[in-house]
């Protein structure tokens, strides 16, 4: 990854004033020639170090950089010899003189290239074990042994900067807000726990005995409570955790940025998070944003990308064309279109030459592997002629409309799907992503940001046989559909929306319930009894009966925005302390078992499985 990204951290680091004391007077990473001359204390870890025998050459490193420090016998005896001591990552101090380095020693791939310091006294910290691994950008670790040692991993400049880029997000959010007359609220951790989808990671009460308290999936309920509170304007970087399998994009504890705001609607929550973005976006990467950001319902990205979360960045949109081929003779996909499945299908432009024979069936082996039953391809050749293992069973005037329906030119490669309508979008929606990868189609430091709106409040569950929220039971729906809620909820659009950035959702939030009546009618509709909602929601409700403003708001997955931003993979390069696929921290063992003691004073028994 490029340093571009960095450049704003790493100026904010080089201009931090140094507290001069016993240690330092100096950054490393902050001497160049304008300091020749000048007598100068430094402190950090070695690098390396290379004994010449007279001389000794050292690169001291600290969080802003390296500088080589010279050791020379004629110079100081005593620094010189306390200097062969050194080993990597050993904790110095060194006083000296800054001069410049002869012109070919100059290293014009380091910030203080051109300088050296000549060492007239070396104080030893610390030493250091022989570290693990390297500390280097440029070399692959072990994942496992990076986060054994994250203390190490640190050390590595590219981790440095990633955690001091984080911090100037963090940073620049409470600027924009503050400005905006929010105020941060900080809501509990220890609350109660209440059905919202996920499951809770639960914490045993020692004065409530057999009662527990549930750690936070989000600040949800308490920002509404502020919101009835009358605060109007409410954020929060609050800790949330969901006990869920790891993902490369989920972790059981993550950051969100929470937002709250009264007497508004969808309109001006766009707003305000655009011109935060925008802000964000030009203070922390020096780019512009524009805005307003594209706008789709989610019907319509479904239809298009097969996913509510489309990355932008690159084509390979789908076309439906099932009505074109609604009296087809092909019997695979007449049998679908009878089911009320659909044909759907992506043409990747100038790709047919890229995709041998054995290629192909290679596709097909993903789609499989995805859930399909396969895929068919065609192949446009020049003057028109199309090659494809179903051409013979397709009618002229179906192979035309299926040219012109795709726009598809010579050498284009489509790829056509029949299946049932949910399964056909999502499976082809994950193969359009395989071909993007595959074909180096997504370019880099590039940022496509997308509104998804008009979600479904409702889903059906088949294994539980029940309406489920799609997002959860406070979002408000809409006014247009809200008169299905007690005829057909399936047809009730909600005041739901996400931020989309590069194919993740950012964010997420609505515009919530703020009555009573309804509030009990959509958890009627969810299948919850009079009791349940009242041992789970009844403070709530009962707050809404003191003058419940309109309300909105939204939450950022901040650990993903971060991702997204500096263009990793994983979001777990971007938590300091991140827990691995099983949900450990390699770092301090955890979880790990507590004392019977400590058991018996919380009233719990552990009772072990035998197998």
């Amino acid at each position: 990854m490029s340093d571009e990204k960095f450049k704003i951290s790493q100026k904010i680091l080089h201009n931090s004033p140094v507290r001069k004391n016993r240690y330092r007077d100096y950054w490393c990473g902050n001497i160049s020639k304008k300091n020749i001359g000048n007598k100068i204390k430094l402190s950090g870890w070695v690098q390396k170090r290379r004994d010449l025998g007279n001389i000794i050459f050292i690169d001291l490193r600290d969080r802003t950089g390296m500088v080589q420090v010279v050791f020379d016998s004629d110079i100081s005896k005593e620094s010189h010899r306390l200097s062969k001591k050194l080993r990597s990552e050993y904790v110095i101090t060194v006083e000296g003189k800054i001069r410049q380095r002869p012109d070919e020693s100059v290293n014009y791939e380091l910030r203080t290239g051109e300088v050296e310091v000549i060492s007239e006294k070396l104080e030893i910290l610390n030493e250091s074990k022989t570290p693990p691994f390297l500390i280097k950008d440029d070399i692959e670790i072990d994942e496992k042994l990076r986060f054994k040692y994250r203390y190490l991993d640190f050390r590595r400049p590219i981790i440095l900067k990633t955690f001091i880029f984080r911090d100037q997000i963090i940073k620049a959010v409470r600027e924009f807000l503050m400005g905006q007359g929010f105020v941060e609220v900080e809501t509990p951790i220890l609350a109660k726990s209440t059905p919202e989808g996920a499951r809770d990671y639960l914490v045993p009460s020692r004065v409530h005995k057999g009662s527990f308290y549930a750690l936070p999936q989000s600040p949800q309920l308490f920002k509404q409570i502020l919101m009835i509170s009358g605060f109007e304007r409410y954020f929060q970087i609050a800790k949330v955790f969901r006990d869920e399998d790891v993902r490369a994009n989920r972790q059981p504890e993550h950051t969100q940025i929470d937002i709250e705001m009264s007497f508004v609607d969808v309109e001006d929550i766009f707003k305000l998070n655009e011109e935060m973005l925008k802000y964000l976006f030009e203070k922390c990467l020096g780019i512009e944003l524009k805005t307003p950001f594209e706008r789709k319902k989610y019907s319509k990205v479904i239809d298009m990308y097969g996913t509510d979360k489309p990355d932008l960045r690159f084509g390979l949109h789908i076309v439906d064309v099932t009505e074109e081929l609604y009296s087809t003779d092909f019997q695979i996909f007449r049998k679908v279109i009878k089911k009320k499945g659909k044909v759907i299908g992506i043409n990747v432009r100038g790709a047919a030459k890229k995709f041998t024979r054995k290629k192909l069936d290679e596709l097909s082996e993903v789609a499989k592997n995805l859930g399909a039953m396969g895929i068919f391809w065609i192949i446009i050749k020049e003057l028109g002629e199309i090659q494809s293992p179903i051409v013979k069973y397709l009618k002229d005037v179906e192979k035309n409309t299926i040219l012109n329906k795709f726009e598809a030119k010579a050498g284009d490669l489509l790829i056509l799907m029949a299946d049932s309508s949910d399964k056909a979008s999502t499976i082809l929606g994950q193969i359009r992503l395989y071909l993007a990868d595959k074909l180096s189609l997504i370019p880099k430091n590039t940022y496509k940001i997308l509104w998804v709106y008009d979600f479904p409040l409702f889903e059906w569950e088949e294994e539980k046989n029940r309406y489920q929220p799609m997002h959860h039971p406070f979002t408000s729906p809409n006014e247009e559909t809200i008169k299905f809620l007690k005829t057909n909820p399936l047809k009730v659009r909600s005041k739901h929306y996400d931020l989309v950035l590069n194919g993740s959702e950012i964010a997420g939030g609505s515009i919530r319930i703020n009555n009573s009546n309804l509030q009990k009618e959509v958890f009627r509709i969810l299948g919850h009894e009079q009791k349940e909602i009242e041992d789970n929601f009844g403070f709530l409700l009962k707050a809404f009966e003191y003058g419940a403003p309109p309300h909105g708001g939204i939450a950022y997955g901040f650990d993903r925005l971060v991702t997204e931003l500096l263009q990793k993979k994983y979001i777990r390069d971007v938590i300091a302390f991140p827990k691995t696929q099983k949900a450990t921290c390699l770092l301090t063992g955890a979880p790990d078992e507590v004392t019977k003691e400590q058991l018996e004073e919380l009233n719990i028994k552990i009772i072990k499985n035998k197998n």
